[in-house]
């Protein structure tokens, strides 16, 4: 099963693009989920949101010079209370969502977080080399535009942002169903004050907008791009795959779990077992569970450090 990053240039033009394809490690992310018997599957336009935001999540952050994770958020007042995806700059991925209701089928962005106006996008750049204390970076966009009108797309929400925030002109398209995520973008890069590619941009940008939703899920890198661009002249690179493309991964571990314990305090942790006859933590990234039993409380905090923790959450 694909998961490629592809990158290509316009002969001659001030356009870059990206063409990502995600099918082994979007299918882990749902086959996660889907056996975590306490939650199960989530409905499918939630899916097909995620499967969107890790597409796009992974066509932002290769178009970085950075080294950390960007995370895409999107939280809001509808069933749907938050949407996240994590893609390293290295293109590890994961994705998780909170549910406080029941999600038609068929629902739309607006009607899953977006219900009474009061959605928001929230774009995380955390730097690996970011020093204790210091706060990533942290962009919001809206799910309406200037007319309070809410976007159609988790596309149409991120190249707004791309616009606001980067300002440069950009095309995303994005698709996923329950067995591929795949996205593809355009944007256009700063150039000389005298020179003046409007027109070749505008044919650019209709060319992208014309892939469908099938053949985004559908076809290859090398047939989609040959469908949309066969008259302009590509410079492509070598493709990013296997242990350098687009994969899934976690960075939740035992040790993670217990420091979060010991951030919590001994009395707490004990108080829990007292109650449950055991610690049980899971992660709502993979659906792994960590169990810590009373032996393991007393060894955790047996070598705990004096002066532990502050309270935190696993991640």
């Amino acid at each position: 099963m694909a998961d490629e990053l592809h990158k290509f240039l316009f002969e001659g033009l001030p356009v870059r693009g990206r063409l990502v394809r995600l099918e082994g490690a979007w299918q882990q992310v749902l086959q996660r989920r889907a056996a975590n018997s306490q939650t199960g599957a989530w409905p499918l336009p939630l899916a097909e949101l995620l499967g969107q935001l890790l597409a796009a999540g992974a066509l932002m952050v290769s178009g970085l010079k950075f080294e950390g994770a960007l995370l895409l958020q999107i939280a809001g007042d509808g069933p749907v209370r938050l949407a996240v995806a994590e893609v390293h700059s290295d293109l590890r991925l994961r994705a998780t969502a909170t549910l406080a209701g029941s999600v038609a089928p068929g629902a739309a962005l607006a009607d899953m977080v977006n219900v009474h106006g009061r959605g928001r996008c929230a774009v995380t750049l955390d730097a690996a080399s970011r020093l204790p204390g210091q706060r990533p970076y942290q962009g919001v966009a809206a799910l309406n535009d200037a007319n309070r009108q809410p976007f159609g797309s988790v596309a149409a929400v991120l190249e707004h942002y791309m616009r606001q925030s980067e300002q440069l002109e950009t095309a995303l398209l994005l698709a996923a169903d329950e067995q591929v995520a795949a996205g593809l973008m355009l944007q256009r890069l700063p150039e000389a004050p005298d020179a003046n590619h409007d027109e070749d941009w505008r044919r650019l940008l209709l060319l992208a907008r014309s892939v469908k939703r099938e053949e985004l899920l559908g076809l290859d890198a090398e047939t989609l791009l040959q469908r949309l661009f066969w008259q302009e002249r590509l410079a492509r690179f070598a493709p990013l795959a296997g242990s350098s493309g687009p994969r899934f991964a976690c960075t939740c571990s035992r040790e993670r779990v217990a420091q979060m314990l010991r951030g919590l305090g001994e009395a707490e942790v004990r108080e829990v077992l007292h109650e449950q006859g055991m610690v049980e933590v899971g992660c709502e990234f993979c659906g792994n569970q960590e169990r810590f039993d009373a032996v393991d409380v007393g060894q955790l905090f047996a070598a705990a450090p004096s002066q532990p923790e502050a309270p935190g959450t696993l991640q």
